[in-house]
């Protein structure tokens, strides 16, 4: 009887990872083509990208594609339908939901963005690749290793809390979080890498409407006051390591690159 129930519940992953994939490209399709216009699928192709119609076009053929995929989700849901009197099965389907959400975003940033290079999350920032990093962090990882922490629980819950994975995933979310300068807080520390010269720092510096309140010896660590809503993030392309309010991480973030 248990091999029955657990056979039961496990035909309901196929469903749930269609289902979590194709709204995953839903998700990115109408959030960040339609409704935020950070890009479009084919942004970082420069023939596409002088014809806004084909940038329309292939946008409606990959929610067609998406559509595909989550109509052949639900018709194997509907075939396993009489499963879901099996126990844990609803628990299971929404784990596989999950981590087909989350795969999604791992295969969009890895092959859309960094193989393919057809676009990035952001397309009109000096530094895409903190928005690639960051989507794939929060939309990726996160619901993946829920999911399978959800799966993993089965009857007795996901133990978010108690399992080791759970600091992994503080970590994998707040890494890039902290790497964003809260707006209105204080003077911005700012450490550029090695080999940007103090006049280079200084106009990158300058360029987004920065004032040098402190610089360190060697003139890589510097404390900046800026206007209200300059765009500290812009520093990023300019040379700059890591971009903070506190001192603390810049400071560790230097120690461990000695």
């Amino acid at each position: 009887m248990a091999e029955a129930t657990e056979r039961a519940s496990t035909r309901v992953d196929w469903p749930g990872y269609l289902l979590g994939f194709g709204l995953g490209g839903f998700f990115d399709g109408i959030l960040l083509h339609q409704v935020l216009q950070w890009h479009h699928l084919l942004s970082g192709v420069e023939q596409a990208r002088q014809d806004i119609g084909v940038l329309i076009l292939t946008d409606g053929l990959f929610h067609v594609l998406m559509y595909v995929v989550t109509a052949i989700g639900l018709w194997l849901l509907w075939r396993v339908r009489s499963d879901f009197a099996a126990p844990g099965a609803d628990r299971r389907l929404l784990a596989a939901a999950l981590i087909g959400f989350g795969l999604w975003h791992i295969v969009d940033g890895v092959l859309s963005h960094w193989v393919l290079g057809i676009h990035r999350i952001r397309m009109d920032v000096d530094n895409p690749l903190f928005w690639d990093l960051l989507w794939f962090a929060v939309f990726g990882i996160v619901p993946l290793v829920v999911g399978w922490l959800l799966r993993r629980g089965g009857g007795r819950g996901p133990q978010v809390a108690s399992s080791p994975l759970s600091l992994v995933l503080a970590v994998v979310v707040a890494a890039p979080l902290a790497a964003l300068p809260a707006p209105g807080d204080g003077p911005v520390m700012v450490l550029f890498r090695p080999g940007v010269a103090p006049a280079e720092a200084l106009a990158a510096v300058q360029s987004v409407g920065g004032g040098l309140v402190w610089v360190d010896a060697a003139q890589q660590l510097w404390a900046i006051e800026l206007p209200e809503g300059a765009d500290a993030t812009a520093l990023y392309g300019q040379g700059a390591l890591l971009v903070s309010n506190s001192i603390l991480p810049l400071g560790c973030f230097d120690w461990l690159r000695a």
